[in-house]
């Protein structure tokens, strides 16, 4: 009995130490700035889903999309460019650059949000990956330099060498390409020659955005609307709060709210289903447009606008 005992007792003892030194798909979450428990494998492995590092870019006229197809669209250094959603949902991740701007583009599928972020931490342009791990069922980045994983919805690193810190939010567009493209003739526009083997004309998540239930667990949840309910999300001064559509839809199209002793003018264009943030001079505020569910998961102390 002994003998089978001792191997067994130092089994347990070794488990802490085992459970300290896993490392999904290669990266170490031990340290992490959010519960590693709630830090789950997508399904595949790091850069499994690849992200382009040398896009190119065609004129509005070659581009062959369809009015209302889903964009994300932004400005740098008075270049406007475009990344179809159609696109993004096969790669999430675009590293670019505009001049002497580097910039990344991230977009999750799962939690409907496209961010934009400055490249540039401490002074150095960051390279980013997708990592295939998610947290409250978000997209999880890594920067190859340093191999730390970085939280699209939390804008900052939450584990490695460069653990706290934070991106930039970039001022971003999600809206259809007809809404866009009205106020932005000259766009440019991502290829489909991205050097990838994708049928870009096939959603992946065909389906999804209608359903009530969710592909990998949240924190918190909250029944006020439908989980996939698209809502315009900004912060200031470290406080949230929630533009859902629903809410929008039952105003005109432009709506004045302060919020955190500011004032803001809220752009909702029914046509595209799409909203945006300004502030009181007229430039676009960095926003977030996401699936109700993942926002609340992430700020579950957010302020939500309800129409009168």
């Amino acid at each position: 009995m002994k003998s089978v005992m001792a191997p067994l007792l130092i089994l347990l003892a070794l488990m802490p130490v085992l459970h300290a030194v896993a490392a999904p798909n290669g990266f170490d979450i031990n340290q992490s700035l959010i519960p590693a428990d709630e830090i789950h494998l997508g399904g595949p492995p790091k850069d499994g889903i690849p992200a382009i590092d040398n896009p190119i870019f065609i004129e509005a006229t070659e581009a062959g999309l369809s009015a209302d197809d889903a964009v994300l669209g932004i400005v740098v250094n008075g270049v406007a460019k475009v990344y179809p959603i159609a696109i993004l949902n096969w790669h999430e991740i675009v590293n670019d650059r505009v001049g002497d701007s580097a910039l990344v583009i991230s977009f999750c599928p799962l939690c409907g949000t496209g961010v934009a972020f400055s490249a540039e931490v401490n002074g150095e342009v960051l390279n980013f990956g997708v990592s295939g791990l998610l947290y409250n069922s978000d997209v999880l980045l890594y920067d190859r330099k340093t191999e730390s994983l970085w939280s699209q919805l939390l804008s900052k690193a939450i584990s490695g060498p460069l653990k706290g810190t934070r991106l930039e939010m970039l001022p971003l567009m999600h809206t259809t390409w007809a809404h866009w493209q009205k106020s932005h003739p000259k766009t440019r526009v991502l290829s489909r020659e991205t050097g990838f083997r994708r049928d870009y004309e096939r959603d992946p998540y065909a389906g999804y955005e209608t359903q009530q239930g969710l592909y990998f667990p949240v924190s918190k949840r909250d029944p006020r609307y439908h989980p996939k309910e698209r809502v315009l999300g900004i912060e200031l001064n470290g406080k949230f709060k929630a533009y859902p559509m629903a809410e929008l839809s039952k105003t005109g199209a432009e709506l004045v709210d302060h919020f955190q002793s500011k004032k803001l003018l809220i752009r909702f264009d029914a046509g595209s289903h799409s909203a945006a943030a300004y502030d009181e001079d007229g430039r676009l505020l960095p926003a977030v447009t996401a699936f109700w569910f993942a926002w609340y998961a992430f700020h579950p102390e957010t302020a939500v606008y309800t129409a009168d």
